[in-house]
């Protein structure tokens, strides 16, 4: 029988790397593929980063330490639109963005596993912290958290589909960092040691509203006020603030204040207690189900709003294909539109969308 030919996503980083050794190890036909997604003149950096080789060129030192062929896709054009022109809309119609959603939809399991399928190769493998498996009985992929809990990446995973689970390998899901990190040093893999990437990639300096402000303009300054309207102060433009937001603001008062709205169409950033900051329900569209096709009628399970967060119970409320409303069993903290919500069945993903709006 012919080995099978995985395609491993190549990001430079350990996981990635240690993900390709596992599969070698498992007898699987592997080569590595990275995307190139931007220059750093493209996002406004005009130095190297702090690490003395690129991405691309750790990736392609493992790739060469290992013995399988590597390859870069040149993604940039589609990164721009679908994740960073994304992230700053997003931004400038009042929400709070998830870029590594937007490209892990679209690019490394939209584009990149179109990619390996067109050069014959019959999975993809990446280097997330998530597992996955058929399920007999309902006849479906699943997708699970992964053991490490510190790790797991599955909320920004929601989005898959069946195609994409069946043909998607996750080698690293149910190791430890230390485990990875010892596998990969005791191969003589370059970037055993290799720091974690903890910010958005293409603002490696994780100054948003200037690298917004470079794309879209200065934006105009505004009233602070409080839900009733009553004027606390001005911000400086409505894109430095997200919900929840307590300092940093430039405003006092006789108690904690934080953001709690933002009005976009009187350019106002609204400020309120602790207790005004939670939210009874949510509203969702771009939903994605994994467990099931789609949702016919109410289901109780769990929530999470925010990556690494601890989700809590809710009802999902189908509203047509594309849409639900999520109703809390107590009122939830800082529900920030354009976030994700991922929906929990234990340790399993239900599904999940892109937030619209938080309903107090």
């Amino acid at each position: 029988m012919d080995k099978k030919r995985v395609l491993a996503a190549m990001s430079g980083g350990v996981d990635s790397s240690a993900a390709v050794k596992l599969l070698l190890d498992k007898g699987f036909e592997v080569a590595g593929a990275t995307m190139h997604l931007y220059d750093n003149e493209d996002i406004g950096v005009r130095e190297k980063t702090c690490c003395s080789l690129s991405d691309v060129e750790d990736a392609r030192l493992v790739a060469l330490k290992l013995g399988i062929d590597f390859h870069v896709f040149n993604m940039s054009d589609e990164f721009k639109a679908r994740v960073i022109d994304d992230f700053v809309d997003t931004y400038l119609d009042g929400g709070t963005p998830n870029p590594c959603i937007e490209c892990n939809k679209h690019l490394k399991f939209g584009s990149f596993l179109e990619r390996a399928q067109l050069l014959g190769f019959d999975y993809i493998a990446t280097g997330h912290y998530v597992t996955s498996h058929y399920d007999e009985v309902s006849g479906r992929w699943l997708l699970k958290r992964s053991a490490d809990r510190s790790k797991d990446q599955s909320y920004v995973l929601y989005g898959m589909t069946q195609h994409q689970l069946a043909h998607t390998l996750f080698p690293v899901g149910d190791m430890s960092k230390p485990e990875i990190r010892a596998l990969a040093e005791a191969n003589g893999l370059i970037n055993a040691h290799k720091r974690d990437s903890q910010d958005i990639c293409f603002i490696p300096d994780g100054d948003y509203a200037s690298f917004i402000t470079a794309r879209a303009g200065q934006q105009p300054a505004g009233d602070i006020v409080l839900s009733d309207g009553t004027v606390l102060g001005r911000h400086r433009g409505l894109i430095n603030y997200t919900i929840g937001q307590r300092r940093g603001v430039g405003v006092s008062y006789s108690e904690p204040l934080f953001v709690t709205y933002k009005d976009m169409a009187n350019n106002r950033l609204v400020m309120g207690t602790s207790e005004q900051l939670c939210s009874k329900a949510l509203t969702a569209d771009e939903v994605n189900f994994i467990t099931v096709d789609k949702l016919t009628s109410p289901l109780h399970c769990t929530a999470q709003t925010r990556y690494h967060q601890q989700e809590v119970p809710c009802t999902v409320i189908p509203v047509d294909e594309n849409t639900v409303r999520v109703e809390f069993d107590k009122p939830h903290k800082a529900v920030s539109k354009g976030q994700a919500v991922v929906f929990y069945d234990g340790e399993y993903v239900v599904g999940g969308g892109r937030i619209t709006g938080a309903c107090p």
